[in-house]
């Protein structure tokens, strides 16, 4: 700080040249504290490195990764982040096997050998279809979150693969076994035996604002390695119809082919979210890009390592936003939370004595906005979690405690609980296709929690 800014800034908050002197002292002291304080709170006992994951992220513990406070700075850049973490992000190479039907239209029927022996080949067909089958590669990134060989991915990169190749920064090469798979927020684990491996520290997504700093890392058209800078530009989007559970952080990080599963990370180093997708109308970066909030990706990758599979909440009622429309005419203040349109009878939300009309407001004590965040918000508590709603009743705030159920995958199993005996005959003649969240909001459906 030069004279000039000096005097000004003395000025500005009216100190006298002595007072501000020693108010100048007792901050540079301050700062040289904090900074020695902060280097104490970073660090980690270096026994976690070789923990079960789930026990570190349920334990609320960040795997080794100290970083200074002054890493950033104006004369390096992002230089001294950028060494630390690109070991951490891996190329992943997927195979596998594509069916498809070749279609010919010269028949061997038709030939002037065949047309010898049984005329002109008119009662031959003339065309036909050639099933084959051919080896297909893709590729994608993926982050190394635990140094026993975990890492985290999209669904997409691995989905229907018949062989993973994990591709290390230092050229090493592992085949990866795929511990499970989420195709609902495509998310995948994947596991490689490996030695002297560098994981990135998770970060809390929940913190990440608009405006932060955000660095894409991944191999975006097979170019590993590769890391670009941007700034956090939303948080939170959703209605995309990309997947069921949305709650994406919005990027103009340069995101493209190749970066999906690559790390998003703020200025400390830590990850912040897994790289998804892009909105482009060519193909390319156009500055909006999206990555799965790793809050939302570490609780995937904990219940899949523990469980194999993802077990979601289940509460049984059918939600619809709350319109301005439908807030005048519920005489609520202001148009959040989520409206209940229907109970599902025998579900968790009927036992509770959750109503059709009720405005639901908040959950534990956290506020719902709208409907997407109660979706997510039960559908992360998981099943057996007794929790409070707060609900608008009829012009009067109640509580109702209630204990969430398990989301079904089987279809089967919903009719059941309909009273639905044999979905064949209901179904006989009727052709049906699966009700994607896309099609949902074209037809103007309510989402089921």
């Amino acid at each position: 700080m030069n004279k000039r800014d000096c005097w000004i800034m003395k000025r500005r908050i009216g100190l006298s040249s002595a007072s501000f002197a020693l108010l100048i002292v007792l901050t540079l002291a301050g700062g040289t504290v904090m900074g020695a304080w902060i280097g104490v709170e970073q660090e980690t006992p270096q026994d976690l490195a070789t923990g079960n994951v789930v026990a570190v992220r349920r334990a609320g513990l960040a795997l080794p990764f100290q970083v200074p406070d002054d890493i950033v700075t104006f004369a390096n850049g992002f230089r001294p982040l950028v060494q630390r973490a690109l070991p951490a992000v891996v190329s992943v190479t997927a195979s596998r096997t594509v069916h498809e039907t070749i279609f010919r239209n010269n028949s061997p029927f038709h030939s002037p050998f065949f047309r010898d022996f049984f005329g002109d080949g008119s009662d031959f067909p003339h065309e036909f279809d050639l099933p084959q089958e051919r080896e297909e590669q893709g590729q994608g990134s993926g982050v190394i979150v635990d140094p026993d060989g975990y890492i985290l991915t999209n669904e997409h990169v691995v989905r229907d693969a018949t062989e993973v190749v994990v591709h290390l920064a230092d050229d090493r090469e592992y085949p990866a076994e795929i511990v499970g798979v989420d195709s609902k927020t495509d998310i995948a684990v994947l596991k490689i035996d490996a030695d002297q491996l560098s994981a990135l520290p998770f970060g809390d997504s929940s913190a990440v604002e608009v405006g932060d700093f955000a660095l894409a890392i991944g191999s975006p058209f097979g170019l590993n390695q590769t890391v670009t800078m941007g700034i956090v530009s939303a948080t939170g989007r959703s209605g995309l119809g990309i997947e069921d559970y949305e709650d994406f952080i919005q990027t103009d990080a340069a995101i493209n082919p190749g970066n999906s599963g690559g790390a998003l990370i703020n200025v400390y180093g830590e990850l912040v979210g897994i790289n998804k997708a892009i909105l482009s109308r060519g193909g390319g970066n156009q500055g909006v890009g999206f990555a799965i909030p790793i809050n939302m990706a570490g609780n995937v990758m904990d219940q899949i390592v523990a469980n194999g599979r993802v077990v979601r909440g289940w509460l049984g009622v059918m939600i619809q936003p709350v319109t301005p429309a439908v807030a005048r005419a519920f005489e609520l203040d202001e148009p959040s939370g989520a409206l209940v349109g229907d109970v599902t009878p025998a579900s968790p939300a009927e036992e509770s004595g959750l109503r059709q009309g009720d405005i639901m407001l908040e959950i534990d004590g956290e506020a719902v906005e709208d409907t997407r965040e109660l979706r997510l918000t039960v559908a992360m508590l998981g099943p057996g979690v007794e929790a409070i709603l707060s609900v608008f009743r009829d012009g009067n705030r109640i509580e109702i405690p209630v204990t969430l159920g398990e989301l079904s995958e089987d279809a089967d199993t919903v009719d059941r609980q309909f009273g639905i005996e044999s979905r064949r005959e209901l179904m006989e003649g009727v052709s049906v296709q699966d009700l994607t969240a896309q099609l949902r909001r074209q037809l103007n459906m309510t989402s089921q929690v």
